[in-house]
């Protein structure tokens, strides 16, 4: 504590900012890690497992994929705010996916249905089938009052979701980590993945991990980093791709989905929170000078730990430690926190989203409150909503076996095709 005051002072007096990565010549790329200029002098560490290929023989993947949806809806948008999805024709309905809670393992989530719009009878699909619900948000009013809408959005797309096993070589899964984190609070996942011949891609944000740090604030701007996020998966996205983010990572892997909705497959969120337009807060500690910040680190590492973690003894201090959480300088810190501006990420702009979307929270999370992702499963066309019981903000680290079977389960999960469609006759 003494020697953060001290550094605290150095750093108001001297007018220098303090950091916490070290320097990238210090870390050897090897075991899978690389490094990657993503801008003159912005570099980022990448964690790339790409497991080998056995050379194809005569069974091939199949050529038509069984999983097609097609989704059509109409979103009104009033100028008062109101928001109106209407999802018509052949939309799928949005139930939670059966995992194995009963088969062997503890009962350590718990499953949260949706309940459907009053008077809005649910689409019915083949049993067993997850699908869309219908979205209807507050139709009557907007059939009583005549109202002229604002704006009127109408999407009709057919899309082709099939399962993703290891063995797919046009398959690649992206983890994004949140503020103060870095890729290795990924080490569970990305294990668990590459040892099932998953090919996983995990960057290192700017200022994070062992990627560089600037030191000007306009670089942890949401749009410098979507655009580095951006040049990482132009990078390594093959045909197929599953999105998987933490926290303010979520908000990358929305915007990576609707920039390439044709590469971006499934996408999941852990801890994301509402489909709120992002807005730094005005009355935020972080707010602070940056040497008074530095002072604080310590007590706000220990805040940290007891927002994000359910528990808080020598495991969970040992998980942060390991996963080198929350171990980036003040200024950093600061600039991420206060460069979380993205007005277009409001409802309308998740609500266009017509990907299939994985909604994992921890039961205690003191960050995001399970409200949020429970507007964030109505607003989006098909969503799948899971509470693990025992997790919190780092569910990830806290709980990395049943988050695993979620994630897999998903990975592996493909709507089935109504009967009549040609495409969904088995071989």
């Amino acid at each position: 504590m003494l020697n953060s005051i001290t550094d605290g002072l150095l750093c108001c007096l001297m007018g220098k900012t303090t950091n916490a990565v070290g320097p990238l010549d210090s870390v050897e790329s090897s075991n899978g890690y690389s490094f990657m200029e993503v801008k003159p002098g912005r570099i980022l560490r990448v964690r790339h497992s790409a497991p080998p290929r056995p050379a194809p023989e005569g069974a091939e993947e199949p050529q038509h994929p069984r999983g097609t949806v097609h989704c059509k809806r109409r979103i009104t948008v009033y100028r008062n705010g109101q928001l109106v999805i209407e999802n018509l024709g052949d939309a799928v309905r949005s139930e939670i996916l059966h995992c194995h809670n009963g088969c062997g393992e503890p009962n350590s989530t718990v499953e949260l249905e949706l309940s459907d719009v009053a008077g809005q009878a649910p689409a019915q699909g083949p049993a067993g089938t997850p699908g869309c619900a219908t979205r209807e948000a507050a139709a009557a009013p907007g059939k009583r009052r005549k109202r002229k809408p604002k704006k009127v959005i109408t999407i009709d797309c057919k899309k082709q979701i099939t399962s993703c096993k290891g063995t797919h070589s046009d398959v690649v899964l992206f983890f994004i980590h949140g503020v103060g984190g870095s890729l290795d609070i990924w080490k569970e996942q990305l294990d668990f993945f590459a040892k099932l011949g998953y090919e996983v891609v995990a960057p290192d944000l700017a200022g994070h991990g062992c990627s560089s740090a600037p030191q000007i604030a306009a670089a942890y701007t949401f749009y410098a980093l979507a655009e580095d996020m951006r040049a990482v998966f132009k990078r390594y996205a093959k045909k197929r791709n599953i999105l998987i983010g933490h926290s303010y990572g979520v908000s990358f892997c929305t915007f990576l989905a609707h920039e390439y909705p044709d590469l971006v497959h499934k996408v999941i969120m852990i801890n994301g929170g509402g489909p709120t337009a992002l807005e730094p807060s005005l009355c935020s500690i972080f707010n602070m000078p940056t040497c008074v910040l530095h002072c604080l680190s310590p007590c706000l590492a220990w805040s940290f730990l007891k927002a994000g973690f359910a528990r808080q003894g020598a495991k969970e201090k040992q998980l942060l430690k390991e996963g080198n959480a929350f171990n980036v300088s003040s200024f950093v810190l600061r600039a991420m926190m206060s460069g979380q501006y993205w007005p277009e990420g409001d409802e309308v702009y998740h609500a266009e989203l017509a990907v299939p979307v994985l909604l994992v929270h921890g039961m205690h999370d003191k960050f995001v409150p399970v409200e949020e992702d429970q507007r964030m499963a109505e607003i989006l066309l098909i969503a799948f909503l899971k509470v693990i019981d025992e997790g919190s903000h780092m569910v990830m680290m806290e709980c990395p076996e049943t988050v695993n079977t979620l994630l897999h389960e998903f990975v592996l999960w493909e709507p089935e095709t109504p009967a009549g469609d040609g495409q969904g006759e088995k071989k």
